[in-house]
């Protein structure tokens, strides 16, 4: 990721804190002056994206320092430690809302206000375009924990319309006498934390898979073989193997060469293998070539 693409990851984290902050507070305070208990999750749900926001921030500004002697592949994994992080933020939001909104079930509530609906439906259309506009930069930039923060946007969306359905459910009822959908906006907020605590399962195993020295499937690495073998001098490509680390690879490949060339010929090859890797693919921050004897036949990638 270069410093334009880096400016760029940084804004879209900056987009998700003001906006799920204003967000948060909106409805915090709708919900309460409401007695909304679903809109008061879903404005929990916003502050915790604020949260994830900032973890995100964090994480892609580390992953910018540059290699040292402890950390010689970079510290790009620290988008991966962001992203758990958001997804432990989710988890515990999604038990806290949940359980407050259960509580209510077995208690005497009062129907929200038409008010409460409309910041529902605000906060789902605000949502549904950060969830849009972070998605895409993510995969843009090949930014892990910007795709793990817009899936938070868009849990965000889903909670949102659970909280219209409760809450006009709850509005109805109390409109047109009928008891039990007064409890709808209590229904809606468990489901809220369902819906929350589902996604943060989600993007945990993600993180975690991802954390773990993750490499590219073959079909994604297809190209990266394709141009290491198409270097001049390198016969096959006996292996070759991606490992991610945050929004960069780091390439291992092990290609064979004549055996009857010197050591430095060899050399060379290896050489123009790496430099190839490292300029056509933006992705690729480093690479390490071992060199092998050609054989026919022998050690020929599946």
């Amino acid at each position: 990721m270069n410093r334009e693409q880096m400016r760029q990851a940084e804004v879209g984290a900056w987009v998700g804190i003001v906006g799920n902050l204003l967000l948060a507070v909106i409805k915090g305070v709708i919900g309460v002056v409401s007695n909304s208990r679903a809109l008061v999750a879903d404005a929990a749900h916003s502050a915790s994206d604020v949260a994830g926001s900032l973890a995100v921030l964090i994480g892609l500004r580390v992953a910018q320092v540059p290699p040292d002697e402890d950390h010689p592949y970079g510290h790009g994994k620290a988008e991966s430690i962001a992203a758990i992080i958001v997804a432990v933020l989710l988890g515990v939001v999604g038990v806290e809302i949940g359980y407050g909104s259960f509580q209510v079930l077995f208690s005497k509530v009062e129907a929200p206000g038409w008010l409460a609906v409309l910041a529902a439906v605000v906060s789902m259309v605000a949502k549904e375009a950060m969830f849009q506009y972070k998605y895409r930069l993510g995969k843009r930039l090949n930014s892990q924990s910007l795709i793990a923060n817009a899936w938070e946007h868009r849990s965000d969306v889903y909670s949102s319309l659970a909280a219209v359905v409760g809450i006009g459910g709850a509005v109805l009822g109390d409109r047109y006498h009928i008891p039990w959908l007064v409890y709808m906006d209590a229904v809606a907020g468990v489901l809220v934390s369902l819906l929350v605590l589902k996604m943060a399962v989600h993007l945990l195993r993600e993180s975690i898979h991802n954390t773990l020295d993750h490499v590219l499937h073959e079909e994604e690495a297809y190209e990266l073989v394709e141009a290491a073998g198409k270097v001049e001098g390198v016969r096959r490509v006996d292996e070759l193997r991606a490992r991610e680390h945050g929004f960069y690879v780091i390439v291992d490949a092990k290609v064979a060469v004549n055996p009857d060339i010197t050591v430095e010929e060899g050399h060379r090859i290896g050489k123009r293998v790496k430099e190839t890797l490292v300029e056509q693919f933006e992705h690729v921050s480093d690479v390490l070539v071992h060199i092998n004897p050609y054989h026919p036949g022998e050690g020929e990638m599946d």
